[in-house]
């Protein structure tokens, strides 16, 4: 079948023809869930959803289950959505195993059930393998990734950046829906996180500014708040304290460093709350992240316990409130902040003396 990007399924839904199987290949977690939801949507009705919607898992062998549920008449409603997630870990199976998953999707997709959508998920396949040449054969292959070329990929956050923008009343001053996409490195999860910000922001301006993307977003490019996570986790207080210090030379503001610290102490504590996930690729649509970021939040998840990620997010508050009244060196707040997230617990510093 063909091959074709995000806005071309959404075109195609809206014409409200069933496509038997579907093939979401590529590692964008935002352009993902955003096909997910629209097959949902546009299949489904919502009072049905619990029965007529499923998820399966190939990477926990799940294929024939996901097969079996696709040839079972929906309850409930007139079609349904069956997801087959992490289809990539077919490949990784021993040759028997792999065949039999092979042979499964292939019998499936020969005479597909005429109220199924069959939607398979993976990062990448190898297109020399059995199993991407079949889903290419016989699937509708949506790309839900941006690629590797650097240009594109901006050009891509660029162009959803406006249209997100524009659903919400507002519009970029010229330049700063690119700053906004080089600022979080094309990461489409956090542009949309950050535009909701930058809308709150601009309030009846309707209008955001190159200045207000400065003030508000924490630049990727300059630096990455992982960096600092696990320097927290472990006490480094003299390293981060350093890193702080370079911050701050390169031009970065405290309060977007403040704003990017406490998004990233939340996503420690949803990670630190994530049921079954052993890896970035699993969490990522949990996390709301891209999965090179999700495995940097899980392991830091499990260096710090929950109750000093809920201490922290107070000491971050009030930091934020004292930058924000105003009348106090911000470098001093920040390096004091730093201090308190790196000490020790009280019972330890005790026992030392």
């Amino acid at each position: 079948m063909a091959r074709v990007s995000t806005e071309e399924l959404l075109a195609r839904l809206e014409k409200g023809k069933l496509i038997p199987a579907i093939l979401l290949l590529g590692e964008e977690p935002y352009l993902r869930d955003t096909c997910r939801a629209q097959l949902i949507e546009k299949f489904v009705p919502e009072a049905s959803r619990a029965w007529a919607v499923s998820r399966y898992s190939a990477g926990r062998g799940e294929t024939q289950a996901a097969v079996d549920q696709a040839q079972t008449l929906p309850m409930l409603s007139p079609q349904q959505v069956v997801f087959l997630e992490e289809a990539e870990a077919i490949e990784k199976l021993g040759e028997k195993n792999r065949e039999e998953a092979v042979a499964q999707l292939d019998a499936y997709l020969e005479n597909p059930a005429p109220f199924t959508v069959l939607v398979v998920e993976a990062s990448a396949l190898d297109q020399r393998m059995k199993l991407g040449k079949l889903l290419a054969e016989k699937t509708l292959v949506v790309e839900v990734g941006l690629g590797e070329n650097l240009g594109e990929r901006q050009a891509a956050a660029v162009a959803l950046a406006r249209a997100i923008a524009k659903e919400e009343g507002v519009e970029f001053e010229k330049g700063a829906a690119e700053d906004l996409a080089e600022f979080v490195a094309a990461d489409l999860m956090r542009l949309k996180t950050e535009i909701n910000k930058l809308v709150t922001f601009a309030a009846e301006r309707k209008m955001i500014r190159r200045q207000d993307v400065s003030a508000l977003v924490i630049s990727e490019k300059t630096t990455t708040v992982w960096e600092l996570a696990d320097m927290l986790a472990s006490r480094q207080a003299k390293k981060a304290l350093e890193f702080l210090d370079r911050l701050l030379r390169d031009g970065e503001e405290p309060l977007p460093m403040l704003g990017a610290m406490t998004w990233m102490y939340r996503k420690l504590i949803e990670a630190s709350e994530v049921k079954g996930a052993v890896n970035g690729w699993q969490a990522a649509r949990a996390l709301g992240m891209r999965p090179e970021q999700a495995e940097l939040a899980l392991q830091n998840a499990r260096k710090i316990s929950k109750g000093r990620l809920l201490s922290g997010l107070s000491a971050l508050q009030k930091a934020d409130d004292r930058l924000k009244r105003g009348g106090e060196d911000a470098r001093a707040v920040m390096e004091f902040l730093l201090a308190e997230l790196t000490a020790a617990p009280i019972e330890t510093r005790t026992a030392a003396r």
